[in-house]
């Protein structure tokens, strides 16, 4: 496993915020063993960031915007609905500035999100498991709408500070990184903040850049934390035609990739993150096949931490 850069000479910091951002960029040994050397994979590893994600800089990001526009006051309660990841940075962040947080989640979040969540102290309301992420959305606008003046509604996908953090930080970071050869951008779609953001930044470095999507290939998976788009409730700052293409990658092919990255080299990851290489490794075969040469970088946006109760790992012997 090679590291290009590491964060910044150690220095002392005030505060988890102060944490965020700054991940390496890895590379890799062994999956990556057939490619040619004029092909290149990397992937940021987003699990170093103190909320244990990448959801840590949006969810910074939505707090100070919205602090600056006066639309979180003292004396407010965060509201959002999320996955985990997303509420994990909220309540972490909530805890270090004093701010009341209250999460919508579904039912099915793992067991370690949830002890995580509560840990915090936020208080947890679960939704039915069988809408997903959906559910939780309609949840939380519900309450919203019922109770406007007591709560700031982050609203992370719609939020365009969700976006505008990875424009302002993760972009940045890929470009110097990379010292500016990076070709290709890929992620998956979740809110699509880390898409959106990041990619339009690379691009105003680099017009040539390509910015590649990834979602599951049915509304049916296993890949948790990703959307099926065509069939989700689809985020105010998605645009379906910004990605140069869109990959849809299986459930079991990112499975697969969970055990390999864990037993090839050494990275117990999240089941996004085995996604994203998926996706990531199509894109680098296909431009070793033609003889081109590639940049091809991409996030892994958590670690194995919060998900060891579910598949892929729960039915390892």
């Amino acid at each position: 496993m090679t590291t290009l850069i590491n964060p910044p000479a150690h220095t002392a910091a005030r505060g988890v915020e102060h944490l965020i951002g700054n991940t390496p960029l890895i590379g890799f040994n062994r999956v990556t063993s057939h490619l040619p050397q004029n092909v290149q994979v990397y992937a940021k590893a987003e699990w170093t960031n103190p909320g244990g994600s990448v959801k840590d800089r949006a969810a910074l990001n939505i707090i100070r915007t919205a602090e600056a526009e006066g639309k979180l006051r003292p004396g407010m309660t965060l509201v959002d609905s999320t996955s985990g990841n997303t509420g994990i940075a909220y309540a972490m962040l909530g805890a270090s500035r004093g701010i009341k947080v209250k999460l919508f989640v579904p039912g099915n979040a793992s067991v370690e999100r949830v002890a995580i969540l509560r840990a915090y102290g936020v208080d947890l309301v679960l939704t039915d498991p069988l809408e997903g992420s959906d559910g939780a959305i309609r949840a939380v606008r519900e309450l919203v709408a019922n109770e406007p003046d007591a709560y700031f509604y982050a609203d992370q996908y719609n939020n365009p500070a969700n976006w505008g953090a990875h424009y302002q930080t993760t972009g940045a970071e890929i470009w110097e990184q990379t010292a500016g050869t990076v070709t290709h951008f890929v992620a998956g779609l979740g809110t699509s903040g880390t898409l959106m953001g990041t990619g339009r930044r690379l691009r105003e470095y680099n017009p040539a850049v390509q910015v590649i999507s990834l979602q599951p290939d049915s509304p049916f998976n296993g890949l948790e934390g990703l959307k099926h788009m065509p069939t989700a409730i689809k985020p105010g700052i998605y645009e379906s035609d910004f990605a140069d293409r869109n990959l849809e990658i299986s459930t079991e092919a990112t499975y697969e990739m969970v055990l390999r990255l864990a037993r090839e080299e050494g990275l117990l990851v999240g089941i996004s993150a085995a996604t994203a290489l998926v996706g990531s490794l199509q894109i680098a075969e296909e431009a070793a096949a033609q003889g081109e040469s590639a940049v091809i970088v991409t996030l892994f946006p958590d670690s194995a931490a919060k998900y060891l109760s579910h598949a892929p790992y729960a039915s390892l012997k």
